[in-house]
């Protein structure tokens, strides 16, 4: 038995100054004290005064950190799990850009074998496959030579969008995410047969109309790729991709949460528009994340450097240097959300469009997946299934 004690709880509703209770995997209570249990043979106390408990926060779009990235290979997506738990994150889909068959064989092979071997860190969740089938007018930092059109032949390329798919129908349990743009010939029926086989589409780096987005919704997608980012921007007369997501309350969107993305006031007007429990905070982090400014780091083979973002050489943003513990504190901050809010943002929501059962909460009952923070919102440990993985200055 674990006792967190003395800490401000960041339950669903409010915010309880008390106590967690830890028995094996779960939260066996939320209580109403302050004062730890006497001593006693098997329960171990801490207690944080001055501290907040959060739910874990779960990253459903993070290409990398602290130098290591997701297409790397060897070890990246264990490495990446295990660094993942100093931000506060307990959950996380390790996210691709576009690139060949070979490329996203390796790399869901490693999260295939991340997920069975359970690293000692975050929870790897099926992949984000931030994929081929976008739109290169909308690509940013995506390499061009690797997008696809669904519906085209092979023609004088090596490898053609079938390749892709093929390498996605053989590691189906392993692929969670995959990014699309709706207006591509064959994107529909791309997108109805991915909804099928249980994929979760996500509408993004796309020139679509908010007639085409209607579109691609009605056909199966769910989520939205980093809203208002590499997709035609709302407007009174033609409202386009985003106008779309903000309306349709079908669509989870994910929100790029460092205030350089988005501005703080579109990100009110979206959180305001779709509510917290359909907004999932973030990060869009890269292997520049947590590197000093000035960093050099790659995202998918290509060089990228630390600034208020990740950039490519040409000045091109390719990412962010985002972690989870920071995009709380920017939503309580700038953002103007409650705590409570906050954590919905950051770990309720991402779990509940997953299908993540008793996940992203503070609750009796629930998995024991939590991060203490201090008052600069700073985390002091990370706890996954009633695990420390990770303590402050350890």
């Amino acid at each position: 038995m674990i006792r967190l004690a003395g800490a401000d709880l960041v339950l669903p509703d409010r915010v309880l100054t008390g106590t967690v209770v830890i028995h094996g995997d779960r939260i066996a209570a939320i209580e109403s004290t302050v004062s730890a249990a006497p001593a006693a043979a098997g329960v171990v106390n801490f207690t944080f005064a001055d501290h907040y408990i959060v739910p874990g926060f779960v990253d459903v779009h993070v290409h990398g950190v602290d130098g290591h990235d997701s297409l790397d290979g060897g070890d990246a997506i264990r490495r990446i799990a295990e660094l993942l738990p100093r931000y506060g994150v307990t959950a996380f889909c390790p996210t691709t850009i576009a690139c060949d068959p070979a490329a996203l064989r390796a790399v869901l092979q490693s999260v295939a074998e991340a997920r069975s071997s359970r690293p000692a860190g975050a929870r790897v969740l099926p992949a984000h496959l931030e994929s081929n089938f976008i739109n290169p007018d909308f690509k940013g930092a995506q390499p061009f030579e690797c997008l696809r059109v669904p519906s085209a032949p092979r023609g004088a390329f090596r490898w053609g969008g079938d390749d892709i798919l093929d390498e996605i129908a053989a590691a189906r349990p392993d692929v969670g995410i995959i990014t699309i743009a709706p207006e591509l010939d064959g994107a529909l029926p791309l997108i109805a047969d991915l909804a099928s086989h249980g994929h979760h589409v996500s509408l993004g780096h796309s020139g679509a109309s908010y007639e085409q987005a209607l579109q691609g919704i009605r056909e199966g997608a769910r989520q939205a790729t980093h809203l208002f980012n590499r997709m035609t921007p709302v407007g009174h007369r033609e409202p386009g991709l985003a106008g779309a997501v903000l309306e349709s309350d079908d669509v989870v969107a994910e929100l790029v949460c460092d205030g350089v993305h988005v501005h703080p006031a579109m990100m009110r007007v979206a959180l305001a528009a779709k509510r917290p429990e359909r907004i999932m905070a973030i990060t869009d982090g890269t292997a520049g994340a947590g590197l000093a400014r000035g960093s050099r780091a790659v995202l998918g083979g290509r060089t990228i450097t630390v600034g208020d973002a990740a950039y490519l050489d040409d000045g091109t943003i390719a990412g962010s240097v985002l972690t989870m513990d920071r995009a709380f504190a920017t939503l309580t901050g700038s953002a103007g959300l409650s705590l409570s809010d906050a954590a919905t943002v950051c770990a309720t929501t991402p779990a509940r469009a997953l299908g993540l059962q008793g996940f992203g909460v503070l609750a009796a009952g629930a998995i024991a997946d939590l991060a203490v923070l201090d008052r600069q919102f700073r985390v002091v440990q990370t706890w996954i299934a009633g695990n420390l993985v990770y303590s402050e200055g350890s």
